[in-house]
């Protein structure tokens, strides 16, 4: 009679449908196919004449890029030892902004020799040590070969062969081109005692012409047109609402009687009086171009052609946010 072999102690604790690998075979091998497999899907993608990819995430929108950051946020690995690699070049996207390609081909790479290593009879931690090693001797050789240093940041013609080689990866062939608008773009708003930041620099694709029509500006873009008549202004005031461009209703609901038609036409130029006034409250203290994060009421348009104001609505919270920090402003929850 057969007897009964029960499962392992350690299985019998998880929760049915875990997998519990063990061994050189099942566990380590396994892993570092898993490495390789994701390290040779985006190894293609590498350098300025590197392959794109078509992607189609969980939504069904198409991708269609060589940039790694893209690829493999997209592709939403699940296996934890790709994932590992995964997280690695996101730490690298978040701390440098670029190789996350790098990252990934590099470690790659080591797991597939690892692989042949531990297949020759070498241990895990042989190989391991052997790597640390390695690591130590690369930061020795990596300080002499060093062929470019930048001592200033803010001068435009040191920084530019070090954008060069970040643009080329990307935009093959206009390097040159782009490396310039980018320097001017960054000397331009490089802070003197805290770090860079990335979100001070912006670009707004306009359809027509081409990549050498692009060009630098000092201030702010938005791919919009003016409510208003009045479409351009100089050495302007600015005033800045967060809210609608419009006269405010109340929050609860009212009954106005009205008995002839006087009092109707005294109701209505009434609230024409107090629009009036506002919009002229705000043409006495100077302002010449109102931006509003809501809708532009007709009443309040009329009168600010009539006044020459400019109206300029933006339906972004971080374009407002965004125009407050370069114009120094404080965006208005109300207009009174």
């Amino acid at each position: 009679m057969a007897m009964h072999v029960p499962k392992s102690y350690f299985q019998n604790m998880m929760k049915d449908g875990t997998k519990h690998l063990s061994g050189m075979h099942e566990a380590v091998f396994s892993n570092l196919e898993a490495c390789t497999e994701l390290y040779k899907t985006i190894k293609t993608c590498y350098g300025p004449k590197g392959l794109n990819k078509m992607v189609i995430n969980h939504l069904s929108k198409l991708f269609v890029t060589n940039d790694a950051a893209t690829i493999i946020k997209e592709l939403e690995v699940q296996h934890p030892a790709a994932k590992m690699i995964v997280l690695a070049s996101q730490q690298q996207e978040s701390e440098c902004g670029d190789g996350t390609n790098f990252v990934m081909i590099l470690a790659g790479a080591l797991l597939e020799k690892a692989q042949d290593l531990l297949i020759d009879g070498l241990s895990p931690s042989e190989v391991i040590k052997g790597y640390e090693m390695a690591g130590e001797k690369c930061l020795e050789i990596l300080e002499t070969l060093c062929c470019h240093t930048v001592p200033d940041v803010k001068n435009r013609e040191g920084i530019i062969p070090i954008i060069r080689t970040s643009v080329a990866s990307k935009q093959d062939g206009y390097e040159d081109f782009l490396a310039e608008i980018i320097a001017d773009a960054c000397v331009s708003i490089m802070p003197t005692k805290r770090t860079f930041n990335v979100d001070h620099v912006r670009t707004c694709k306009i359809l027509g012409a081409g990549v050498l029509s692009t060009t630098s500006l000092q201030g702010m873009v938005f791919r919009r047109t003016v409510e208003s008549d009045i479409t351009s202004v100089r050495d302007t005031k600015i005033a800045v609402f967060s809210c609608p461009f419009d006269i405010g209703t109340t929050e609860t609901k009212g009954t106005v009687l009205i008995n002839n038609a006087d009092e109707l036409k005294n109701f209505s130029m009434d609230e024409e009086k107090l629009i009036e006034n506002q919009v002229k409250a705000l043409a006495d203290a100077g302002i010449t171009c109102v931006v509003s994060g809501g809708k532009v009421g007709d009443m309040m348009m009329h009168f600010a052609n009539k006044f020459n104001i400019m109206v300029v609505r933006l339906m972004s919270k971080w374009d407002l946010r965004r125009l407050c920090r370069s114009i120094s402003a404080t965006a208005l929850p109300n207009l009174t």
